[in-house]
């Protein structure tokens, strides 16, 4: 499923772009882009006009005031150079567009960013990158197949991009650790969204690589996230959905591959199943419908190593496939023992009622209309066996699980 329009380069404008050489081209590339109202988009038509980042800083105040903005002022330098301390403080470097380990598919898309902040390995982005998203609230089935798919993708010698969202993305990055991941934040690098995936995060900054667009210190807002998606969609030859609702940021993610003429691919799913109702849907109207990293891999046109080929796999190994399942439990498990927060992000007590009931919230988000084993279905969770068993019974007495021969169990509502 391939559409392609929209996509330019950063080298098909009047003015070829050079990146910044000197530290005083620098601080006005990113006074530029952190400039009111300058998004990545007129950045590039300021630079085309004015030939020069500082030229356009000088220029902005009168565009502004032709539009009707009376006293603008560009980003001041002090706050730049703010910036630029805090990524020293925490161990980012920069990265320009233009620059020659800037990623060549990035640089195509017509809102390319003018910089990324990159704390980890950025040698990955020299390497064939696949995105894998999905639903933050996935099925067990759902979490199984991100760890297989991202593990052989990996063996295959792709690095995984995803959001660092819960659910599908966290268990993308974690099963892909041992052979390469990238995680696009939609916040600064300092805020991990959600906080639940600090560790997670941490394990990427040492073997993996994090990206971010955004200023250190901020914190997503919902306009943060369609920003970090277009970055993902933008790195990656291919995009893999794997459960997503019909509304969901997943699919904002395939409709903005789209856009940039990337492959999008998508896991079909129960029909029952509304996790899968936005995969279902991308495959009706074109997506590539994939049952494995095998099938991605013959559609990219990449051959398997000889040891993937004999199924030889990273996560095959009982201690790596122990490290995926684990990021899964500690997730889960967190959800149903931690504190809850309120809608304002605030702790509040809970009780053995309220920890009961996060449970059984825990159990109800992972089992879909799909029967699913229970003994799998207590690894995700990372519970003792006969507090699932226990809290199963009572989902089974309210009528929303059901017990199936073979050990399986599969959601009623």
């Amino acid at each position: 499923m391939r559409r392609r329009h929209g996509e330019t380069s950063l080298f098909s404008y009047p003015t070829p772009f050079t990146p910044p050489t000197t530290e005083e081209d620098g601080l006005s590339w990113l006074r530029l882009i952190r400039s009111r109202r300058v998004g990545p988009s007129t950045f590039w038509r300021l630079l085309s006009e004015h030939g020069s980042a500082a030229a356009a800083l000088e220029a902005l105040p009168a565009i502004a005031a032709r539009a009707g903005v009376d006293d603008y002022q560009p980003c001041p330098a002090a706050v730049a150079l703010a910036e630029f301390a805090a990524a020293r403080r925490h161990g980012a470097v920069p990265l320009w567009a233009g620059s020659a380990q800037y990623p060549a598919l990035l640089s195509r898309i017509a809102d390319a960013p003018p910089l990324l902040w990159l704390r980890g390995d950025a040698g990955l982005l020299a390497r064939p990158v696949v995105a894998v998203v999905g639903a933050r609230n996935a099925s067990s089935l759902g979490l199984r197949m991100a760890r297989l798919m991202a593990a052989e993708l990996g063996a295959a010698g792709l690095v995984i991009a995803a959001g660092l969202a819960r659910g599908i993305d966290a268990e993308a990055h974690a099963a892909a650790l041992p052979t390469g991941t990238l995680a696009v934040m939609a916040g600064g690098l300092d805020v991990v969204y959600p906080s639940e995936n600090a560790a997670l995060a941490a394990r990427i900054a040492a073997g993996g690589l994090l990206v971010s667009e955004q200023p250190f210190g901020m914190q997503p807002q919902a306009r943060h996230f369609p920003l970090r998606n277009r970055i993902i969609s933008g790195l990656a030859r291919a995009v893999v959905v794997i459960e997503a609702a019909v509304q969901s940021g997943s699919l904002i993610t395939a409709r903005t591959a789209l856009d940039q003429g990337r492959e999008v691919m998508a896991v079909p799913g129960h029909p029952f199943d509304g996790r899968a109702g936005g995969c279902n849907a991308l495959i009706r109207d074109g997506a590539l419908l994939v049952r494995g990293a095998r099938d991605v891999i013959a559609a990219l046109g990449t051959a398997l190593p000889s040891d993937a080929a004999r199924g030889i796999l990273p996560a095959a190994r009982p201690q790596d496939r122990a490290d995926a399942e684990g990021a899964a439990g500690t997730g889960a498990a967190q959800a149903a023992q931690a504190p809850a927060e309120d809608a304002e992000g605030a702790a509040r007590p809970a009780g053995p009622l309220a920890r009961a009931a996060l449970l059984h919230q825990a159990i109800l988000d992972r089992l879909g209309p799909s029967p699913v084993p229970e003994d799998q279905l207590i690894r995700d969770l990372a519970e003792p066996a006969a507090r699932i068993g226990r809290e199963l019974l009572c989902l089974e007495l309210e009528g929303r699980v059901a017990r199936q021969p073979g050990g399986l169990v599969a959601r009623l509502s």
